[in-house]
């Protein structure tokens, strides 16, 4: 019963792209569903085209098919210090003074994984927070986290307190976020393409994940682009005359229909091509081979030609649940 999602990948792998498609597929049938943002870029706005996102829960989406709802939260981690410092000091004001003379800054300046632990700590707080009927305010949280080379230390904040504090609050939060983090409640997603580099990354993201005893789940393959030819169909193409291929262009409307016209001139240039393309095929089985070892679930969505607008990330949303992500995360 997977209630947070924790989305990662390497830069440039389209994870916050990811990460609010997935909150879309699970906020489908009437659920709804929290996105949650905690590196300060205000990527989700950006996504749903509406304005920057304050310190507070805002509708900002709603879900294929009319019913869900999908609410996002940009943490930041100061104001999520005051809200700890009136949650267990009762300080109020004071905590507002704390602020003006920066003792704010200087806190989490000086202890880095007390931030952790306010970012963290508020998306599950998020998670357990219940309504007046007894039932979770929010069916599922995604959390848009940071990338796949910082995210173990950044969810393994008891670890990265321990040494501050050894009792007292801020131990007691740091131990109720690594109860939610590391249950079945949790989920934490990896997104890459079929390229080397985020591949060997993912899976260099996953053995310290599992080293840490943080819940792994799927592996979500992002800009996947449409397979047209192979090597076989490549050598067919080149084992005809260039002249048969220049007649065949002619005829489909490329080129002109005299000899020696455009199409030939056409001939070179889309062999080529079309051996690149076949030998980007022939890698990317070779990296989908290095993911299928991970022993995990994986989803593969299309590239967005577009540039992967607002229509773009309902598409994606829908794949995801055509390939049975919110039937998981239920």
């Amino acid at each position: 019963m997977t209630r947070l999602h924790v989305v990662t990948g390497k830069g440039g792998t389209g994870k916050t792209t990811v990460a609010a498609a997935l909150a879309l597929a699970l906020a489908a049938e009437g659920k709804r569903t929290l996105l949650v943002e905690v590196e300060g870029r205000q990527g989700i706005a950006q996504l749903f085209e509406t304005e920057a996102l304050p310190y507070e829960e805002r509708k900002i989406a709603v879900a294929p098919g009319g019913s869900g709802e999908v609410y996002a939260l940009a943490i930041d981690a100061e104001r999520a210090l005051l809200d700890y410092l009136q949650m267990f000091y009762k300080l109020g004001s004071a905590g507002r003074a704390l602020k003006k003379i920066g003792a704010i800054d200087f806190a989490t300046t000086i202890a880095p994984g007390l931030r952790d632990v306010l970012l963290t700590g508020k998306a599950c707080e998020a998670v357990r927070r219940k309504g007046r009927d007894g039932r979770p305010v929010y069916d599922s949280v995604v959390m848009d986290a940071p990338p796949t080379g910082r995210v173990t230390r950044f969810l393994n904040v008891n670890d990265e307190v321990a040494g501050l504090a050894r009792i007292g609050p801020i131990h007691n939060q740091a131990q109720a976020v690594m109860r939610v983090l590391k249950s079945q409640d949790t989920a934490v997603h990896l997104v890459t393409l079929l390229e080397e580099m985020p591949v060997q990354e993912t899976v260099d993201g996953v053995a310290e994940l599992r080293e840490a005893g943080l819940p792994v789940g799927g592996i979500v393959i992002n800009m996947v682009r449409p397979r047209i030819l192979d090597a076989e169909a490549v050598r067919a193409a080149e084992g005809h005359r260039r002249t048969d291929v220049a007649k065949a262009l002619s005829q489909a409307g490329l080129g002109g229909a005299r000899r020696g016209g455009h199409a030939e001139r056409l001939v070179g240039p889309l062999l080529e091509q079309a051996r690149e393309h076949a030998e980007r095929l022939g890698l990317e089985r070779e990296q989908r081979a290095e993911l299928a070892g991970l022993g995990l679930p994986a989803y593969e969505l299309e590239f967005l030609g577009d540039g992967g607008d607002l229509a773009g990330l309902y598409r994606l949303a829908a794949d995801l649940r055509k390939q049975g992500v919110a039937e998981e995360g239920s």
